[in-house]
C-alpha cells in the first residue's frame, strides 16, 4: 500500500496546515471534472483517502504506528503480532513488574541555619549551641509508625508488592503495566493502628540544640557542613545535614582584608614628629607600638601575628595599622606663637604644587594591601 505521506508528496512532520495545502492543490489536479482519465481517478481516490487518514490526529497516531490507515474498525485484529510482541517484552501475565515495594524509610532532608558571628571569632574561632527546629525521631513509636505493641501487615490488594497490575487493550495488542497500589501507597504494607503521637509518620517537629565548633578564618557567605545533623527522615529513616552559614557582623575598629587585620591609629602633631610609645587594644588584648619620629600619614605599623588564622590552619596574618596624622583646629595664642615660632625656624617652604598623591584614604589602602 502506497505511503500516505507520499502519495501528498509531504513529510512525516508536516503539520495539519501543510497537509491540507498539499490536498486542495492535488485534488484541484486530480477531480475527475478538471482529469477525467483512469489514472487521475485513481490517484485521487488515493489521495482523498490519505488525506482522511492524515487529517485526523487519532487516526494519524495509529497509522504512524504501524496502521495501514483504513477504516480502524477492526484494526485491533491486524495488529496481533504486535500484540505477541508486548507479551514478550512486558511478560503477559503473571508477577509483579513494578519492582520492589517502596521503603517507608526515607533520608530526612537538609537544614539551613544561619549564624552571625564577631571578627573576634573569626580570628580565634568560636564554640556555639545552635537552636533548630526540625523533625526528630518520633519517642512513642521510635521510628516504626505504628502504636506500640502493633506493626505494619501486608497489603490485602497488591499482597506486598507494592505495585498492581493493568491490562489495557490497544491496537498494538493487550499491554499489562505494572502501577503502585493505591491502597498501600506502594509500600506493600498498610499501617491499621499508626502511631498517635507522630501519626504515623515515625518523627516529630521539635526544637533541638546543636553544639558547633566554628574554626577561625571563616568569612561572610561560607556554608559549614554538619553532616547528619538534619532533620530525621521518614520513618526513622537516617538524617539529612545541617548546614551553617556565616555571616561576620561589622566592627567599628578594625576590618579584614585577607588573612590580616586593617585598623587606624590617630597620631598627634607632635608626636608624629617627635616619636611616641602607646599601648592600643588589639582583638588579642593590649599591644605596645611605637610611633617612629617623623610619621606620616598614610604610614602603615604591621604588628606581626595578630591577624586572622587561616581556615585550613597556617601562620597567623599580621596587624596592619595606619597612621592619619591629626592636625589640631583649635589653638590658643601661647600655642599659635610656639608654632609660628617653630616655623620660622625651620624655615619650611610655602605650601606649593606638588608630584599627585592619592588621597589618605586610598593611600592607606594600597598600603594595607601592597
Amino acid at each position: 500500500m502506497a505511503d500516505h505521506y507520499e502519495v501528498l508528496g509531504v513529510s512525516r512532520d508536516a503539520t495539519p496546515d501543510e497537509i491540507k495545502k498539499a490536498y486542495r492543490r492535488l485534488a484541484r489536479e486530480l477531480h475527475p471534472d478538471v482529469n477525467p482519465g483512469a489514472d487521475a481517478s485513481e490517484r485521487f481516490k488515493l489521495v482523498t483517502h490519505a488525506y482522511d487518514v492524515l487529517s485526523d490526529p487519532e487516526q494519524r497516531q495509529r497509522y504512524d504506528l504501524g496502521g495501514d490507515g483504513s477504516a480502524f474498525g477492526g484494526g485491533a485484529g491486524n495488529f496481533g503480532g504486535f500484540g505477541d510482541i508486548f507479551e514478550t517484552f512486558f511478560g503477559g501475565g503473571g508477577g509483579s513488574r513494578g519492582g520492589r515495594p517502596r521503603s517507608r524509610r526515607e533520608r530526612g532532608q537538609d537544614a539551613l541555619v544561619r549564624v552571625t558571628l564577631d571578627l573576634r571569632d573569626v580570628v580565634f574561632g568560636a564554640h556555639r549551641d545552635i537552636d533548630v527546629d526540625t523533625a526528630v525521631l518520633c519517642e512513642t513509636c521510635d521510628g516504626s509508625c505504628c502504636q506500640p505493641g502493633t506493626q505494619p501487615v501486608t497489603c490485602d490488594i497488591c499482597h506486598g508488592s507494592g505495585h498492581v497490575q493493568r491490562t489495557v487493550r490497544s491496537l498494538l495488542g493487550n499491554v499489562v503495566t505494572a502501577q503502585p497500589c493505591t491502597t498501600c501507597q506502594g509500600y506493600g504494607t498498610t499501617i491499621p493502628y499508626p502511631c498517635a503521637s507522630c501519626q504515623g509518620q515515625g518523627r516529630v517537629r521539635a526544637r533541638r540544640t546543636v553544639s558547633v565548633d566554628i574554626p577561625a578564618g571563616v568569612e561572610t557567605g561560607l556554608r559549614l557542613q554538619l553532616p547528619g545533623s538534619g532533620e530525621v527522615g521518614p520513618a526513622g529513616g537516617p538524617n539529612g545535614d545541617l548546614y551553617l552559614e556565616v555571616t561576620v557582623a561589622h566592627d567599628d575598629v578594625f576590618s579584614r582584608d585577607g588573612d590580616d587585620l586593617l585598623a587606624t591609629l590617630e597620631v598627634s602633631m607632635p608626636d608624629a614628629i617627635l616619636g611616641a610609645h602607646t599601648t592600643i587594644t588589639s582583638l588579642d588584648g593590649d599591644v605596645d607600638l611605637e610611633v617612629r619620629a617623623g610619621v606620616q600619614s598614610g604610614d602603615v605599623l604591621t604588628i606581626k601575628g595578630r591577624g586572622i588564622t587561616p581556615l585550613r590552619g597556617g601562620t597567623r596574618g599580621d596587624l596592619r595599622v595606619g597612621v592619619q596624622v591629626v592636625t589640631p583646629t583649635k589653638l590658643d595664642a601661647r600655642s599659635r606663637a610656639l608654632i609660628e615660632d617653630f616655623a620660622k625656624k625651620t624655615k619650611a617652604p610655602e605650601p606649593q604644587l606638588a608630584q599627585f598623591h592619592q588621597g589618605l584614604f586610598s593611600k592607606l589602602r594600597d598600603k594595607f594591601r601592597g
